[in-house]
């Protein structure tokens, strides 16, 4: 996909991505544990977004990458 290719590559955005997910997925897991107050069902939630919200953040980051808005050129 040609309109995926940026300024960073495509490892960088892997790394991000994952990262990213790891922090977002102990928040998800937190907010449902206090919400339900069970462990087994924060769990499920929690594990259930991560491969979706994982390809959906790579994604958006590939995008990011080829949108030249806020950035300044290399001096």
């Amino acid at each position: 996909m040609r309109w995926l290719r940026g300024f960073e590559a495509h490892r960088r955005s892997i790394a991000k991505s994952v990262t990213w997910r790891v922090m977002a997925s102990v928040d998800t897991f937190l907010v449902s544990f206090l919400v339900t107050g069970r462990v087994m069902i924060a769990g499920s939630i929690a594990g259930a977004e991560i491969l979706t919200k994982l390809a959906l953040y790579y994604v958006h980051e590939r995008v990011w990458a080829i949108v030249p808005y806020g950035l300044r050129p290399h001096e």
